[in-house]
């Protein structure tokens, strides 16, 4: 029987996600998607930039913040200044080195933290930013109570992220999300629901999944054209076989209208009599 799984979690952490980007699997996505891992690279950026009203003045914190490309593009771009925050260590040490690389030390700093209890004070930035990553993150409701502490009054909330977008049997949603390690993908509805719950008004929903379906056939051609023999001859044909097989099941699942993307924005209200 097919539905919208709700409630349901599968037992992924932090240290799993840390195994998977530690090995060759971060550098397969990277290689598919880019330095910035995820959907639609610098173009994507910038449209989430504009929506989230980014400039030389806005304090950033990229939650989930992988290799930083994000990050050092918004501080090139509109001279922000930009914390990344990763639980991957290979990730965050990646980032370091790559912002050192680009001399951007000055606005861009890369650190290890958990999204669930970040290491900020409360009021401390202007824009919470995310992109295609919350769906890692086992607690999402933590997480944007989270976000509501650490944004200054009035702050925004801009980010986009994979979700579920129609019915599926339990099988398919188990394959799905344990081949992307996700502990499970919220709904539009869902993340809208969070987002008013938790001390936002929503500015702007956007249902990005007729393009997310074009990006994973691109993505498919690219791992079964231009990097297959390479994945083989660096990491053998299990790795190239296993990531082949998962990639094609998301593919059939976007085209089947079960999965998607969608793009959020959303301002902190002010609680009255609070202060924060």
């Amino acid at each position: 029987m097919s539905e919208i799984v709700k409630g349901k979690r599968l037992d992924f952490t932090v240290a799993d996600v840390n195994c998977v980007y530690d090995g060759p699997v971060g550098v397969l996505w990277e290689m598919l998607m880019g330095e910035e891992i995820h959907v639609g690279g610098d173009v994507e950026t910038d449209i989430l930039a504009e929506r989230a009203g980014v400039n030389r003045n806005t304090a950033v914190l990229d939650v989930c913040s992988a290799l930083g490309g994000p990050a050092r593009h918004l501080a090139n771009k509109y001279g922000c200044k930009v914390e990344g925050l990763d639980a991957t260590k290979r990730m965050v040490d990646e980032a370091v080195s790559r912002t050192e690389k680009e001399g951007l030390m000055h606005l861009v700093t890369c650190r290890p933290g958990n999204a669930l209890d970040m290491p900020f004070r409360a009021c401390t930035f202007d824009v919470v930013w995310g992109q295609d990553a919350w769906c890692y993150i086992t607690d999402k409701e933590r997480l944007i109570k989270e976000a509501y502490r650490v944004l200054k009054p009035g702050g925004t909330i801009a980010f986009t992220d994979w979700v579920q977008t129609g019915n599926m049997t339990g099988e398919e949603w188990e394959e799905l999300n344990k081949f992307m390690v996700f502990p499970y993908m919220e709904t539009m509805d869902g993340y809208e629901q969070l987002l008013k719950e938790n001390g936002f008004e929503i500015l702007e929903t956007e249902d990005l999944s007729d393009d997310f379906a074009l990006q994973c056939h691109i993505y498919q051609d690219r791992l079964r054209s231009e990097f297959k023999d390479m994945i083989i001859r660096q990491y053998g044909t299990d790795l190239f076989d296993a990531a082949d097989e998962g990639l094609d099941k998301w593919v059939r699942a976007a085209d089947g209208g079960k999965v998607g993307r969608v793009r959020l924005v959303g301002r902190k209200i002010l609680e009255t009599g609070t202060g924060t």
